[in-house]
């Protein structure tokens, strides 16, 4: 049997470095093994998924040198590769189960199960769906079906006992049956969850190994058992260790950049970030810390991969792009540099902005500095202001974050409205709630238009310097967090909504 791996990306945000973590071990072993390395999109998060993201995550890949042999932008004998595609393809699978008495019919609204999870909260018990679909008799269920009531089919899972999940790199891992969900397969709007989808798919596109985050290693019972339901064989799991933030928590935006855009757009080399990636958790038989993907390639082994939960480490990455660029010919670095930023669209940008302010072709440098530069140079006593509070300064950096994180549309009009929205609803003039952001994007309030600036330089490398801004100004403590959340959601409210609810 021909070895066939895959990476399954959900396109719901900015393509993220673990997930070019986790395409590059499948791409290896595939590779070892003489097989084929295939990508899959994961989109039945119809809400949250996008044709940006999806974007993103290809350019990124491909960027980084990882290849695919058969995907959505390829084509190829299984397509399609978007799961959003594919829709017609899990009903009926989801049917057979009932029909075979593995799965069945749950009508209980979102009222009842947020009922039933305090109830067993309150017992001292971890929530999960209790059954209650089961206890229903056929002729109820055929009678609630047809009179159309909203339902969703979840599978049978067992009560007690233990399932025992066979990892390439752990071995036979036991997980009790008490501590598995009875899962939905399919949700009331008739689409897939990711569960049901990705077993599917996983066995009609003859998927040999699949290599994941050990974050699904809970749910490889429920996976295992779907693949026991069909009489299919299950592909060998192997659940790679999660990338860990240098405080050993898990990578996360808030604490490290992790888009791989950002790593992009800082200046490093797609084949230094790949070879750190290719670090993490792994290393060569000689133990040396710089190689290529090919040499990663010809000397992969699996079983080298350490179950410590592999520190990535910014300070680490940056001396080892130092070495991938000292490789380099004076020649060849020049052809990095204007390949780096040969974006004429960003470029075209940055010359309107700066030329009402030059009259010197060299005042270009430093008007422009900021838009290529890591980050910009500030203190804590930059952000001190005559009008605003620490507090308010605080809060305006944090909502801001919070608030652009959740656009995807990223032009002057989006930009500007959100933080003007902001200043509005936090009653902070406009000409005294931006001298922060200034600071924080381009070091200094004498600068080119702010907002503009920052759909120039991206939405990447805005948030790793609102970030640091916040981390220089002071980050909200876990109880201020709680508080400001609450806050940041109730002045969303129109005003004459948020009026209207106090009378």
């Amino acid at each position: 049997m021909k070895v066939r791996t895959r990476i399954a990306p959900s396109p719901t945000g900015f393509p993220h470095v673990g997930t070019a973590y986790i395409a590059l071990f499948n791409l290896c072993f595939a590779k070892q093994h003489g097989g084929e390395f295939i990508l899959r999109i994961e989109d039945t998060d119809q809400l949250r998924s996008t044709p940006e993201s999806e974007k993103m995550i290809l350019d990124s890949l491909r960027w980084l040198g990882i290849e695919w042999s058969e995907g959505p932008d390829v084509g190829g004998p299984h397509a399609p590769y978007r799961q959003s595609e594919r829709m017609h393809i899990y009903k009926q699978y989801a049917l057979e189960l009932v029909e075979k008495g593995h799965a069945f019919y749950c009508f209980a609204t979102a009222e009842e199960l947020d009922q039933m999870r305090a109830e067993q909260q309150a017992r001292g018990e971890s929530p999960k769906y209790d059954g209650r679909g089961l206890k229903l008799s056929q002729e109820e269920v055929q009678r609630r079906l047809a009179a159309g009531e909203p339902h969703v089919i979840r599978m049978k899972v067992p009560e007690e006992g233990i399932c025992k999940v066979n990892d390439l790199l752990r071995g036979e891992v036991d997980i009790p049956w008490a501590q598995v969900d009875m899962q939905i397969l399919l949700k009331t709007d008739g689409l897939p969850t990711y569960h049901l989808a990705n077993v599917v798919d996983d066995h009609l596109m003859q998927i040999t190994h699949v290599f994941r985050g050990e974050e699904w290693l809970p749910s490889a019972p429920k996976h295992q058992l779907l693949y026991q339901y069909f009489g299919w064989d299950m592909p060998q799991l192997c659940h790679m260790p999660l990338l860990r933030n240098p405080d050993k928590s898990k990578l996360s935006k808030r604490k490290n950049p992790t888009s791989i855009n950002y790593y992009r757009d800082i200046g490093v080399l797609p084949e230094a970030l790949l070879n750190y990636l290719g670090r993490m958790g792994w290393s060569m038989p000689d133990e040396r810390e710089v190689f290529t993907l090919q040499d990663m390639m010809d000397n992969f082994d699996i079983h080298r991969v350490s179950l410590g939960g592999p520190v990535f480490d910014v300070d680490k990455l940056n001396w080892l792009n130092g070495q991938w660029i000292k490789g380099l010919s004076p020649v060849q670095l020049l052809e990095r540099i204007l390949t780096w930023q040969n974006d004429s669209k960003k470029l075209e940008d940055i010359a309107a902005a700066i030329q009402p302010r030059i009259n010197l072709l060299s005042e270009a440098v430093n008007w422009s500095a900021f838009y290529f530069n890591h980050m910009p140079n500030i203190t804590a006593e930059m952000f001190e202001s005559k009008k605003l509070s620490q507090e308010q300064v605080r809060q305006s950096l944090q909502f801001a974050i919070w608030r652009l994180e959740k656009t995807f549309t990223w032009n002057n009009d989006t930009v500007s409205q959100i933080l003007m929205d902001l200043a509005n609803q936090m009653g902070i003039k406009l000409r005294d709630f931006m001298p922060a952001f200034f600071i924080a994007i381009a070091g200094s309030t004498s600068s080119t238009p702010v907002m503009q600036a920052m759909v120039t330089i991206g939405p990447d490398l805005t948030y790793a310097r609102l970030r640091r801004a916040l981390e220089i100004v002071g980050v909200p403590s876990k109880k201020e967090l709680k508080v400001w959340e609450k806050l940041n959601e109730s002045i969303q409210l129109p005003k004459n909504e948020a009026t209207e609810a106090t009378e």
